[in-house]
């Protein structure tokens, strides 16, 4: 009998500890993935074409890109 009533009182209390435990582990999954891929936007940056210059045939088959 007094199991029933424990488990009515703190469900609350418990369904809160597990969504924080479940909140911590997703930021530690995601610092650790950040952590792994390191710099990620300097690599963009770098791959964007410059918008003045034309789109020449010798610039898409040119083997040896800058």
């Amino acid at each position: 009998m007094g199991i029933h009533y424990d488990y009515k009182s703190t469900k609350s209390a418990k369904l809160m500890e597990k969504q924080a435990k479940r909140e911590k582990k997703l930021a530690e999954k995601k610092a650790k993935r950040l952590a792994k891929e390191g710099p990620k936007d300097e690599l963009a940056k770098e791959k964007t074409l410059d918008a003045s210059k034309p789109i020449t045939l010798d610039f898409l088959t040119n083997p040896n890109k800058e």
